[in-house]
């Protein structure tokens, strides 16, 4: 991918990102994470309906990259079954970490497939999959 098309999708993700701000609905799954590195600390809500992500919203405080991950991420997942939506996690936290993966699951996700070049921002990257996927722990477990 090109790196200035690269700057430029992080970067309006990060200005202006998909579904900021939380709502007051108890039919959402909602989980906080933060960083123990840096600033990042997100709140994220989910609201699942037949076994399909319906809406994820988040807000908090997060630096450019998990801002802007969290925004693509949202955006990817809305409207996929909770399978696809795993497989997607999957495909995305194996990039992240240098493993193998399936780009073509990924979409706008592949901006971050060069963030193992600088390891501190890996963890900024997996904030939304991991809040995502700790959404999806507590829903297999109700």
């Amino acid at each position: 991918m090109d790196n200035n098309l690269r700057r430029e999708i992080i970067l309006d993700n990060y200005q202006d990102p998909m579904n900021r701000g939380l709502i007051d609905d108890n039919n959402y799954l909602k989980v906080n994470t933060s960083s123990d590195s840096c600033i990042d600390n997100l709140d994220f809500m989910m609201k699942v309906e037949d076994g399909i992500i319906k809406d994820i919203r988040f807000d908090g405080e997060a630096c450019a990259i998990s801002t802007s991950a969290t925004s693509i991420m949202i955006r990817s997942l809305i409207g996929k079954k909770l399978e696809d939506a795993k497989n997607i996690l999957t495909n995305y936290q194996n990039m992240i970490n240098e493993e193998k993966y399936d780009s073509k699951l990924l979409g706008e996700l592949n901006v971050y497939d060069e963030i193992c070049k600088q390891p501190n921002r890996k963890n900024c990257a997996l904030l939304p999959s991991n809040a995502i996927e700790k959404m999806l722990v507590k829903l297999e477990n109700e």
